[in-house]
């Protein structure tokens, strides 16, 4: 017996095609690995006019998606909320009189991860959370309700290139720490001033161009057999580290 479709995934040519011309936003489109023709080409086309990442899959990964309806090769992710311009984040710590506490998102693909992670920065205080467009779980329904709706609470940006990104903030002002294992302390900073955090997946961790043009590695100290923390745990112990000293000293 079929389960019932989400009602976020478009599947099938044209279907696609018309989410492409309305102003609906899409969290991604995935391709198959073999798909060919004019219609496909222009779905690629529109997808790229839009920014909106494309991924080749197998057909058998579009069947599982679709229930095994006649997606003809395409299918399609709406968006459950829209995504916020980084201009959103410094407009909101200025209307609060703060200075930018912003939460930079790496890899992460666990949407119960992210709805947890947004969740913790909305409560804590920050002023926006920026993730990738590729490689990064989007703002799907699961990562709408695990973050309690705090996603219509905090601007939640997402850019193409994340090397980029930290570069223009580090212009703003903003000094840019990188959670990972092979950090220094993260009792030894000072988080009272414009800052953003970048928190990387398990797995993978933070990339190494973004480490690269991170002003500092910070990590958690590690007491037991297991040496590392969920990413929504670790990000939730250092946001909290940021909201205490900034509490403390306002």
């Amino acid at each position: 017996m079929k389960s019932k479709k989400d009602e976020n995934i478009v599947y099938g040519r044209n279907p696609v095609l018309e989410l492409l011309k309305s102003n609906q936003p899409i969290d991604k489109i995935l391709i198959g690995s073999t798909s060919e023709g004019s219609s496909i080409a222009k779905i690629i086309s529109m997808a790229k006019e839009k920014n909106v990442p494309i991924k080749n899959v197998s057909k058998e990964k579009l069947n599982s998606i679709s229930l095994n309806e006649n997606h003809q090769n395409v299918v399609a992710f709406i968006a459950a909320y829209n995504y916020s311009e980084l201009e959103d984040i410094f407009q909101l710590a200025q209307q609060k009189g703060e200075a930018p506490f912003i939460i930079i998102l790496d890899k992460i693909e666990d949407p119960h991860n992210m709805g947890a992670i947004i969740r913790t920065a909305e409560v804590v205080g920050a002023h926006g959370v920026i993730i990738p467009k590729r490689h990064n779980v989007g703002l799907t329904p699961v990562v709408m309700k695990v973050s309690a709706g705090a996603c219509k609470s905090i601007p939640v940006v997402r850019v193409t290139n994340l090397a980029e990104t930290i570069n223009f903030l580090k212009e703003q002002g903003v000094w840019v720490y990188c959670l990972e294992a092979c950090g220094e302390s993260y009792v030894k900073f000072d988080y009272k001033g414009s800052l953003a955090v970048v928190v990387g997946s398990e797995g993978q961790g933070v990339s190494r161009l973004v480490k690269e043009r991170s002003d500092f590695v910070v990590s958690l100290p590690v007491k037991g057999k297991i040496n590392s923390l969920n990413a929504s745990v670790a990000a939730g112990v250092f946001m909290y580290e940021v909201a205490r000293q900034r509490i403390q000293f306002s």
